[in-house]
């Protein structure tokens, strides 16, 4: 009875290192996308009034547990049965985000000189408001579930060869991870301001050395959060490109050779903007053909 009872807490032993090893491997080999992961929603939960930062945060964090539990029992069945179809869904989810980066682009080439502005110092009516930040909320969960697959995805393909508890185990907790520690860092830093005001205000009512230190460190941090938001924005963009290029450049044969010539990081970025151009080109077909049949009709 003992001697079972201490075989059993060695199998588990043995369970948890291997959960542990290759825990450690997933997070290696998704540290880029996650990385990429920070830089994309970062941007896209900016651009918020203060009051409504954390809020929307919290909305977009519980849309990426939603876009989780989604993925992962179909990543394990597909991963089971119908290997063939995940190559075609990373695609499909590539050349999505090859448009949001591609139509970014264009918006910075086209219209320099515009300015982004928080949506309440521009937006007065409440009823708008609301409206701007569900449609952006949406948004964010959208890129969020593409990421996810993505995330997924690399994290399944490290623990394939082992048991089904572990392949479970070891790509939800990089998933939770994504979720987790990529929204709890964007929280951090969209208040990055509220903290250095709030250093400002504390080193009024303090003295000796601790009073230029609370000062020039709580300015710093106010000076720097539009700098970092700016970064990010663009940070953010360029992943897209790269996340959705490099999955076309790795998945389809013929792009690959066509570009094997370039740094990888390049083609993965030039992969991408042809992408996302075709699929704007197409959209705005597609748009331009509903509005002359919308006006056709009313006609």
């Amino acid at each position: 009875m003992a001697s079972g009872f201490f075989a059993l807490f060695d199998d588990v032993a043995v369970l948890l290192d291997d959960i542990a090893a290759m825990s450690k491997v997933a997070a290696k080999k998704t540290a880029g996308i996650l990385g990429d992961d920070l830089a994309v929603n970062a941007e896209k939960a900016t651009g918020f009034h203060a009051s409504r930062e954390l809020p929307v945060i919290w909305a977009i964090t519980k849309g990426s547990m939603i876009n989780k539990i989604i993925i992962l029992p179909v990543a394990f069945l597909l991963s089971a049965y119908l290997p063939w179809l995940i190559a075609p869904i990373l695609l499909i989810g590539a050349a999505y985000l090859c448009y949001e980066g591609t139509e970014k682009v264009l918006e910075w080439v086209f219209h320099r000189n515009h300015i982004k502005e928080v949506a309440a110092e521009r937006i007065s009516d409440a009823k708008e408001l609301v409206k701007h930040e569900r449609s952006k909320i949406k948004s964010a969960i959208r890129t969020d579930f593409i990421l996810s697959i993505e995330i997924v995805v690399i994290a399944l393909g490290t623990v394939l060869e082992k048991s089904l508890m572990i392949q479970v185990i070891v790509v939800s907790l990089i998933a939770l991870l994504a979720t987790v520690g990529v929204y709890g860092l964007v929280a951090l830093l969209v208040r990055m301001d509220d903290v250095g005001q709030h250093l400002i205000v504390r080193s009024e009512s303090v003295t000796g050395m601790v009073k230029p230190l609370f000062k020039h460190t709580g300015r710093l941090l106010v000076v720097s959060l539009p700098k970092i938001v700016w970064s990010l924005g663009i940070i953010g963009t360029i992943a897209m490109l790269l996340v959705g290029g490099g999955i076309y450049l790795h998945h389809v044969e013929f792009i690959h050779h066509a570009l094997d010539f370039i740094p990888w990081l390049f083609a993965d970025l030039v992969t991408g903007l042809i992408v996302g151009g075709i699929v704007v080109a197409v959209m705005h077909l597609v748009m331009k053909i509903k509005h002359a049949a919308t006006e056709t009709r009313i006609e």
